[in-house]
């Protein structure tokens, strides 16, 4: 997107993040198709999705870190219910946990990863998505 900086202040004074189309490979099925806004600096990373009061299927934020480590998460502001994928260097998906709104109980990931997608809870298991499935990133 010309002239576009991620992490730009909109006008109400929230980051207004870059949008992306990605796919996801599913095992036995075609791939999906999805929207996703990207959170890539720290200060996008402490955004993420607080204060909104809606996501549609099929739209997510995709996190993306520089290198593979343990990740958590919280829901402090976020006013709605997600499911999150922590996702491998390669794009593989290794966990799906669901997160509860304004829930400050940090939701960890099991193992190394360099990516999380959070989603409206519940629609991984609604569009087909599971562990294992990748990420064409």
């Amino acid at each position: 997107m010309a002239g576009f900086v991620h992490g730009a202040p909109g006008t109400d004074g929230t980051l207004k993040f870059e949008k992306r189309d990605i796919s996801i490979s599913r095992s036995g099925a075609g791939p999906v198709l999805m929207e996703v806004e990207l959170a890539r600096t720290d200060q996008e990373h402490s955004q993420g999705l607080m204060h909104r009061k809606n996501l549609d299927d099929g739209k997510g934020m995709l996190f993306i870190f520089e290198r593979d480590q343990i990740m958590s998460f919280w829901m402090k502001n976020t006013l709605i219910p997600l499911s999150i994928a922590f996702i491998a260097s390669d794009g593989r998906i290794i966990e799906i946990k669901d997160m509860e709104p304004l829930n400050e109980s940090p939701v960890r990931s099991s193992r190394s990863v360099r990516y999380a997608l959070e989603v409206p809870q519940g629609w991984f298991s609604r569009a087909g998505i599971n562990i294992g499935d990748i990420l064409q990133i």
